[in-house]
């Protein structure tokens, strides 16, 4: 029985025709170059394959690469916080120095007497009674502190040691109720007491004649008198005066030039030695005259004291 379609050519001899129409191609590119225009037309066609096989690849190089970008952001993230923190805390450091060495070169800087002994102190508390105005600083009898000794500011009088401590005292403030300072005014001499009003603003100044030469924006200073604070240091300024004739004395009101409500560092005075300019020459006078002024001092001082 024949078959109905007849057999083509045997692979021997399909491949010897394909061996020879490659060898044939192979010649005529490389001896003539004519199949570069093909090979660019089957170069565009394979391109989109090559893509499309290569994008498997690059999808996963780059969510590696963001993964790997991403938590190294998050770590430099954290850092530069960690590193901020350390910072700011360093320049609130810096800050809280820069501040005490200005309140302590404004101390040092206030209206001294380059003869007077001093110290510098340091606030360790303030009482909590709002009746009271007293604070503890960290200076003591170990330090040579006494009772009744001059506290002062960059500014003026701040108080009086109250009671003195091994290595703290207590402060009473000028604004305390309880407290008086004698002043007077700068400008022409006038003589006050400055009264504690229980305000750290305010001061009053009792039993002021109507014919008192004191006038607002006036400066006081103390007198020096009673022995407690030195003369000349600022004490305080006039903000109110009042004279009604249906009173008997004016109403008088100064505020603290100390800044009561921001001290941190004060300073302690100590007196200077008083040497009299009127004591006579041993060859001017005899020896019981000097005993007597001399019994006459002692019986002074004691009355002061």
């Amino acid at each position: 029985m024949n078959p109905i379609f007849k057999h083509g050519p045997s692979p021997q001899h399909r491949l010897a025709f394909v061996l020879m129409l490659s060898a044939a191609l192979v010649f005529f590119d490389h001896r003539m170059g004519s199949f570069e225009g093909v090979r660019g037309y089957l170069q565009s066609l394979v391109s989109p394959l090559q893509y499309m096989a290569n994008t498997p690849k690059q999808l996963m190089t780059w969510a590696a690469e963001n993964l790997i970008t991403r938590k190294q952001l998050i770590e430099e993230n954290q850092a530069l916080k960690i590193n901020e923190l350390n910072y700011q805390q360093q320049m609130m450091e810096l800050e809280i120095v820069k501040k005490e060495n200005e309140r302590l070169r404004s101390l040092l800087a206030s209206p001294l007497r380059s003869d007077t002994k001093k110290m510098v102190a340091e606030i360790l508390s303030v009482d909590s009674d709002p009746y009271t105005h007293q604070l503890v600083i960290n200076r003591g009898a170990n330090d040579g502190v006494y009772e009744g000794q001059a506290v002062i500011d960059e500014q003026g009088i701040v108080g009086q040691i109250l009671h003195v401590g091994t290595t703290s005292s207590r402060v009473i403030l000028i604004t305390d109720v309880t407290h008086a300072v004698p002043v007077r005014v700068s400008r022409n001499g006038t003589r006050l007491v400055a009264n504690g009003a229980g305000r750290i603003e305010r001061l009053s100044h009792a039993h002021v004649p109507h014919s008192a030469d004191v006038q607002s924006g006036d400066l006081l200073v103390t007198s020096g008198l009673g022995g407690k604070y030195p003369e000349g240091y600022p004490v305080s300024q006039v903000i109110l005066v009042r004279k009604d004739e249906s009173r008997p004395f004016a109403q008088v009101l100064s505020k603290p030039v100390a800044q009561i409500d921001k001290l941190r560092y004060l300073l302690l005075l100590w007196p200077n030695k008083p040497t009299s300019i009127f004591a006579p020459k041993p060859s001017e006078k005899s020896t019981n005259q000097n005993d007597k002024v001399e019994n006459q001092v002692k019986g002074a001082t004691n009355a002061s004291e």
